[in-house]
């Protein structure tokens, strides 16, 4: 079956749509299904897309492409709408795909899987369409979309069918703007305080904000209208750099107003810097911007104090909806914010929720209720509180769910035994199921349902022999959530594709002694590593809740799976070699990268993925990394080794011998762990002391809230604890005609002689939003941008001379340091007129592969799908086993 999935989309959640899209193409069962990639842009356009650019890490990394792009004098990073030339615009539909018209739909896909959300996508306005073009599509149809997408709409039905539903008050936005302080007095004399602010057509907790101060209710009204209102004096004292700052927030989407907007009503502003110089120049005490896509109403609630909860509630084949476990939503802040949504680790997610099992019964049944009676379809996802008193509040039903790896909706399924591959089946199969029921086309979606239903029989009939791979995650250092991001993206596309058959392990414990577990996908799929670890820890028996939903969803999961282990269980290195084929080693830092767990896989003749253990020994160490190239005549930054006992005994004369020898800004990081945590761009003395505070406190409880603040860290950010950390200088442009950070990814092969051959791929210009690239913008989907290949020269010549130098300095790089199977090394670039500079920062033997990661936009340029990457890393595994260069 040719399955079109739609993504992206007009609304302000297109980039996490967009990542949940890839989701969807990597983990549809490619032995029932072909997956279309239709790209909705945001004017609407449906673009039949290139497979490579679903890899890219980002909308903004490809659409529009670099040689469309406005040129920005403060490099502000731009979305489509910011292209007024309809010549570029077509020019950058060209360059990704082909656009295509809903007439041809029927030519080009069977059936549509939307991963759209909100406007446009998530309120029956596709629906419709596709009903019109006779495409049978997934989830709910035109009616519970519209109801799903609209808060007030919701509030309305919900307490006329009798749910509990907190205080609200709908305010327009005629009278907002007409009497703005009578509607605020009117709002502090209905509502006690806290109380919540909420768009009412936006999804990811986008325009909405919990306001504790009166005096800010102002700003959450403007806010959840997405109005914003600029103080011109205020404007003028701020720095250029605060100035970008605030323009750069203001553009974000999912924060701020994005672009275009209308300045005063009146003047529609396209370009960030042409809005710079419009408030730059502005002789008006205020200037109010409004976006072309706004909001109409505002909903006020009263706020609600208790535990959050959301439940994905599903069809079985009857019709009949099932609740699946609620899960609690533990925050760090009161607010559940787009950050603690997406990026493993900042929130948990606790199944089933941690109350007695009859309130948790109360809660599944008030969700089926309230599917019945928004009249959702196939299924949806509930979100609510219980309050102290057992009160249930729900609200915000979302007829489609997010479909990132770790999200409710795969989260909640695997606890039914159903891997993220078989739920997409579950789901694509039960909405045929539901389309057939509106009478429309009947003999077209019989015959697509029968031949689905007999492949699915035919397939868990078939015992094909697969090479089982046992793909490690977790670990027990700072990118521990980020390594279970990896496996779990490493699991899922060997799981999709047949050939393999993935065992997900679990590795935590220390550098003594490694502690292994074989998880069930339910743990697997838990929010991050701490809660894996956890579980793994607690060996309690099945939750009593999950035993009768599984118990009651058994005639649903019986037709897609079968013979589902639902234990964790402990296993060492020689269980291990007597289970797998194979060891993919997802882990980050330390252990992982270090050598230490290739020792042990070498011990026991597992073949692994990546380099052996003396060249991991060498590139954990960045110091020592450092030095071993620079006596190679690679360049490389300066740098000195800051030991904890020097700081104790000494640390003003440490400090002193360091401002000697650089000047400030300069970079301080672990030296001998994984690359994203705890690189800070040091400004000043102040800065250095709470650096080395937070890395030498003695235990991980024991942080500095000033430190905290110097450092301007975020809440629940990773800072490992370290004897010694490093500093080195701040790598710059100086006279350079051309600066620019890139990452470089490459594979290796064996030839026929059995020589090590290295396929160095066109590396990724990072692009960061702050003063260094965070673990976000590395890592997770929708942060940070990566352009790739890098724009080393506006010259196509030039350019690909200077890629031809830079690649060729990174392979040298790699063989100095005897990389095997892959690696990722992140470097600067100074190019100049008659010389081009590579300067090293790191390598990284066991580079990050979650979805986002730019490893698999730079294998797509080399027409190698993430799969194919990840089958080549593999087989070399394999080949360097056989090969007479390694020795088991």
């Amino acid at each position: 079956m040719r399955v079109g999935i739609f993504f992206g989309g007009q609304s302000r959640e297109r980039e996490i749509s967009f990542a949940g899209g890839r989701t969807v193409y990597d983990n549809l069962n490619k032995s029932l299904f072909e997956p279309v990639p239709i790209f909705v842009d945001s004017l609407g356009n449906f673009i039949l897309l290139e497979w490579e650019f679903i890899y890219k890490g980002t909308i903004r990394d490809f659409y529009p492409p670099a040689d469309a792009y406005p040129t920005s004098t403060q490099h502000f990073q731009l979305y489509i709408e910011s292209l007024s030339d309809p010549a570029l615009l077509q020019q950058s539909i060209n360059s990704i795909g082909r656009k295509v018209q809903p007439e041809e739909f029927a030519n080009l896909f069977d059936f549509a899987f939307l991963a759209l959300h909100g406007p446009y996508g998530e309120d029956g306005n596709l629906q419709g369409l596709l009903e019109w073009y006779h495409i049978p599509y997934s989830g709910s149809g035109i009616l519970p979309s519209a109801i799903g997408i609209d808060k007030s709409v919701q509030k309305t039905l919900m307490t006329k069918a009798g749910f509990k539903v907190p205080q609200y008050e709908v305010i327009k936005r005629s009278r907002w703007e007409t009497e703005p302080e009578k509607v605020v007095q009117d709002i502090r004399a209905t509502f006690d305080l806290p109380l919540v602010v909420k768009a009412p057509n936006q999804g990811s907790s986008i325009g909405i904000s919990i306001v504790k101060k009166a005096e800010d209710i102002a700003a959450a009204m403007n806010k959840g209208f997405f109005i914003e209102e600029v103080d011109i004096k205020a404007w003028q004292q701020l720095s250029s750099e605060e100035k970008n700052h605030w323009i750069t927030d203001l553009i974000d989407i999912r924060v701020g107003t994005g672009l275009p907007v209308y300045a005063d009503n009146e003047q529609l502003i396209h370009h960030p810097d042409e809005l710079l110089s419009l408030l730059d120049h502005s002789k008006q005490e205020t200037v109010k911007l409004v976006p072309l896509n706004s909001e109409e109403e505002v909903l006020i609630e009263a706020f609600i104090a208790g535990k959050e909860f959301s439940c994905i509630v599903i069809q079985d084949e009857h019709g009949t909806p099932i609740a699946l476990p609620p899960t609690e939503i533990r925050k760090t802040d009161t607010f559940f914010d787009y950050r603690a949504k997406y990026l493993p680790g900042i929130s948990r997610k606790v199944t089933p929720i941690d109350l007695p099992t009859e309130i948790i019964a109360m809660i599944r049944k008030d969700c089926e209720k309230l599917f019945d009676a928004l009249q959702c379809q196939v299924y949806a996802r509930i979100d609510g509180f219980i309050t102290a008193n057992n009160e249930v509040f729900l609200n915000d039903p979302n007829t489609t769910s997010g479909m990132l790896p770790s999200s409710f909706f795969f989260h909640q399924a695997a606890e039914i035994n159903l891997t993220p591959s078989d739920f997409l089946t579950y789901l694509i199969r039960t909405s045929l199921e539901q389309r057939l029921r509106t009478g429309k086309r009947n003999l077209q979606i019989n015959t697509l349902l029968s031949d689905l239903k007999s492949q699915i029989s035919a397939g868990l009939n078939q015992l094909e022999e697969r090479k089982k791979v046992a793909v490690v995650m977790g670990g027990f250092s700072s990118e521990r959530h980020i390594s279970v991001e990896s496996g779990r993206n490493i699991f899922e596309k060997l799981n999709s594709t047949p050939g393999y058959a993935p065992v997900p392990v679990f590795l935590t414990g220390d550098e003594q002694n490694h502690e292994l577990y074989v998880l069930p996908i339910n743990v697997m799929l838990k929010d991050n590593a701490d809660d894996i670890k956890a579980k793994v820890s607690e060996h309690t028996d099945i939750h009593p809740i999950i035993s009768q939903i599984r118990e009651e969803t058994a005639h649903v999961v019986k037709a897609y799976t079968k013979d589902v282990s639902s234990k964790v269980i402990p296993i060492d290195y020689e269980g291990l070699s007597n289970m797998v084929d194979f060891a993919f080693i997802a882990l980050h830092g330390r252990p992982g990268e270090d050598g230490a767990i290739q020792q042990y896989l070498e011990k026991y003749q597992i073949p692994y993925n990546g380099s052996g253990v003396a060249s991991s020994q060498r590139t954990i160490n960045k110091a020592e990394t450092n030095q071993f190239l620079k006596a190679n005549g690679i360049l490389v930054a300066s740098h000195v080794l800051v030991y904890e006992d020097d700081y104790r005994q000494k640390s003003g004369e440490t400090f002193d011998a360091l401002e000697q020898q650089f000047k400030y800004p300069i970079i301080a990081k672990p030296a001998d762990d994984g690359c994203s945590s705890a690189v800070k761009k040091i400004n000043n003395r102040e800065e250095l002391e709470a650096f080395a505070k937070m890395i030498f406190r003695p235990t991980d409880d024991e942080r500095d809230p000033e430190s905290i603040k110097i450092l301007e860290l975020k809440p629940r950010e990773e800072f490992p604890i370290k004897t010694y950390f490093m500093v080195e200088e701040l790598i710059s442009k100086k006279d350079a005609d051309h600066f620019l950070e890139v990452t470089g990814g490459m594979l290796t092969h064996f030839d026929e002689g059995g020589n090590i051959q290295y396929e160095v791929f066109e590396p990724s210009e990072a692009l960061a939003t702050g003063e260094v690239l965070s673990l976000e913008e590395k890592f997770l989907a929708g942060e940070g941008q990566n352009i790739t290949p890098a724009r080393f020269a506006k010259d196509r010549s030039r350019n690909e001379s200077v890629s031809q130098k830079v690649r060729t300095e990174l392979e040298k790089v790699a063989r100095l340091l005897n990389v095997e199977g892959y690696c990722r090394i992140d470097a600067f670039v100074r190019i100049y007129p008659d010389k081009v500079e590579t300067i090293i920062i790191e390598v990284n033997s066991l580079p990050g592969m979650t979805p986002a990661t730019c490893i698999f936009h730079q294998s797509a340029i080399a027409r190698m799908k993430p799969f194919e990457f990840i089958n080549g890393i593999i087989q070399f595994g394999y080949d360097k086993r056989k090969n007479s260069l390694q020795t088991y």
